[in-house]
Parts: structure tokens; sequence; C-alpha cells
């Protein structure tokens, strides 16, 4: 009985670790997306806060920010609306031999549909929180994600994944600056907000 018991045991073992086997690549590829998409939602909501500066521009925000929760949640399928006949253009383009440029396309379309969808939440969050399945479904996804980015802390390649993604974001900001990119753009649009004023 001992020995039937010990073989189930080590036969259970090895179970898990085939299984901790096959679903560490599987995390680390969800966990790159994750981090390549905060990385991308921070800055883009960073310099389309920018944009902020122009009185238009500015009026808009504070509209969005009095709307009321039942009218918030629907504006987030404006980006997707508003990108989706892009989307199909590309592909069109793609299956007509244009390739190069209908993944150009796509790959603008999705950094504009994050840009504007992380900007509308950064103005939204506190609105759609007030919803009672929003604040739970939040709450849900984001205790999932840590748990799912606490694993990884433990994973070697993770660990090297971090750091080129730490690295290069510091890459880009180090660019941005030097290059004076939001500084050029804060100065046009300080510039256009005094000409319309």
């Amino acid at each position: 009985m001992e020995n039937r018991t010990s073989g189930i045991n080590r036969s259970r073992s090895r179970g898990r670790r085939i299984r901790r086997m096959l679903t560490a690549p599987l995390i680390l590829v969800a966990a790159l997306l994750i981090f390549l998409e905060d990385f991308l939602w921070d800055e883009l909501a960073r310099l389309l806060g920018v944009l902020a500066r122009l009185p238009l521009w500015a009026r808009l925000e504070r509209w969005i920010k009095g709307l009321p929760a039942w009218a918030a949640l629907p504006l987030f399928l404006v980006p997707m609306v508003v990108l989706f006949p892009l989307k199909i253009a590309a592909l069109w383009l793609m299956t007509n031999h244009h390739v190069v440029l209908g993944l150009q396309i796509i790959l603008l379309a999705k950094i504009a549909g994050t840009a504007i969808a992380a900007r509308l939440f950064l103005l939204l969050k506190p609105t759609l929180l007030t919803v009672a399945w929003f604040a739970r479904a939040y709450e849900w996804v984001t205790r999932w994600k840590a748990r799912v980015m606490a694993r990884l802390h433990q994973m070697y390649g993770w660990r090297l994944a971090a750091a080129m993604m730490l690295g290069l974001k510091r890459r880009w900001r180090g660019y941005a600056s030097r290059a004076g990119l939001l500084t050029r753009l804060k100065q046009l649009l300080r510039k256009r907000g005094t000409d319309t004023e």
C-alpha cells in the first residue's frame, strides 16, 4: 500500500513539473504583452495629455469627465468604431499584395486606439468605478494581473525580459527628452493656444 501511495505522489509531482514547464512560456508571453501594453498605455496617455493644453481639447476632456456612468461606458467603443474601417482597409491592402503598408496601418491603428483608450480611461475611471459591476470587474482584473506578475517575478526568463523592457523604456524616455519631442509638442500647443484665444 505504501509503495502504491509513493508511486501516485511521484506521478503527481511529475505531472506538476510538466505542467509548469508547459505553462511557463505561455505565462512569459502573456506577461510581455501585459508589460508592453502597460508601457504603451502609460506613455501614450501621457502624450495625449499634452494635447489638453489646446482650449478645444481641454473643453472636450472636461465634457468627457462630466459624463454620467451610463454615457461613459459606450464611449470606449468610439476608438474601436472609428478605427475599424482603417483595419479593414489594411486587410484589403494586405490581400492585394501591399503587405507592408497594411501592417503599418494596422500598427498605427493599434497605437492610436491604445492612446485614445488610455486617455479615455484616465478621464473616466472615477465615474466608471461608481458602476458596481465595473468596479468588481476592475478589481478582479487588477488582482489577476498582480497574481500573474507575482508568479512571473519568480521566473528567471521574466527577470531578463523585464530588464530588457525597462532598458527600452529608459531609452525611449531618453530619446524623447533629448529630441525634445514632448517639449516641442508643448511649445507648439502653447503657441496654438495663445493664437486661438
